[in-house]
């Protein structure tokens, strides 16, 4: 079989034009990427024409100048779709638990609920952790106010209609009381449960979004007290929103 290296030469160029135009802090005109391709305008324009048909670019008609298609933010999507949560999050839960020496967990938001997807284990004596598959509460456990907070305002209402039950003496009941942690939350970007949900035990979680700015899942660190107390370090808040960070970012999502 013969190859085609016309054919060959032409994709390359045109991924080229595409990528360039990726790159482009802003739309780009036929001048400017001939110039960074080191190409004739001509050839340029060639593909821009081919690239604006297929939608993979498009051109604005009042500056004549190019950007993104339809279809680039579409493959682009199809691709974040595809990296799952698990896999997506195994590096940055290592990570995490390597910094703070606690047990790391990862859930995932659901329509009503947040179900642990995964845990590493702390490298102590004692193991505190959350068994995959469990289902956490939304207004006792530290993942669960994350993903109010974050989370759509159809999960939000759907809380706002149950009766919460205590777990402890210490666990916010009232959605008043809860709506005010939930705002202070949305505020610092993570949330704790001090013996929210079991005493002698707390967590700290930060929120996890994919490419379309949707809050799918959280990270959390889980400890005794005395390991997370009350009022958590900064650098354990820290390191995970930063674990949570480097997860979305995997994800497709791009912060403002």
């Amino acid at each position: 079989m013969v190859e085609d290296r016309s054919g060959v030469k032409s994709l390359n160029l045109a991924l080229d034009v595409i990528e360039a135009v990726a790159a482009a802090s802003e739309d780009i005109g036929v001048t400017e990427l001939a110039s960074r391709l080191g190409l004739t305008k001509a050839t340029v324009f060639r593909h821009l024409q081919t690239l604006v048909e297929r939608n993979y670019l498009a051109q604005d008609s009042r500056t004549t100048r190019y950007r993104l298609g339809l279809q680039c933010q579409l493959l682009a999507q199809l691709g974040s779709n595809q990296v799952d949560l698990h896999s997506a999050s195994e590096e940055a839960a290592h990570w995490l638990r390597d910094q703070t020496g606690l047990s790391v967990a990862v859930s995932t938001v659901r329509a009503r609920s947040v179900v642990v997807l995964s845990m590493v284990a702390a490298p102590t004596p004692v193991q505190i952790g959350v068994r995959p598959g469990s289902s956490l509460s939304l207004h006792s456990s530290a993942q669960g106010r994350v993903a109010l907070a974050f989370g759509s305002s159809a999960l939000q209402n759907f809380a706002r209609k149950q009766e919460f039950a205590a777990s402890t003496d210490h666990t916010l009941t009232g959605w008043d009381r809860l709506e005010a942690h939930i705002a202070q939350v949305r505020v610092q970007g993570w949330s704790d449960a001090p013996e929210q949900l079991a005493l002698g035990l707390n967590a700290v979680a930060a929120p996890i979004f994919n490419g379309n700015d949707e809050c799918i899942g959280t990270i959390a660190v889980v400890g005794l007290i005395q390991d997370l107390p009350r009022t958590p370090h900064p650098q354990v808040t820290h390191a995970v929103m930063v674990a949570a960070s480097r997860v979305s970012t995997i994800l497709g999502y791009q912060k403002p």
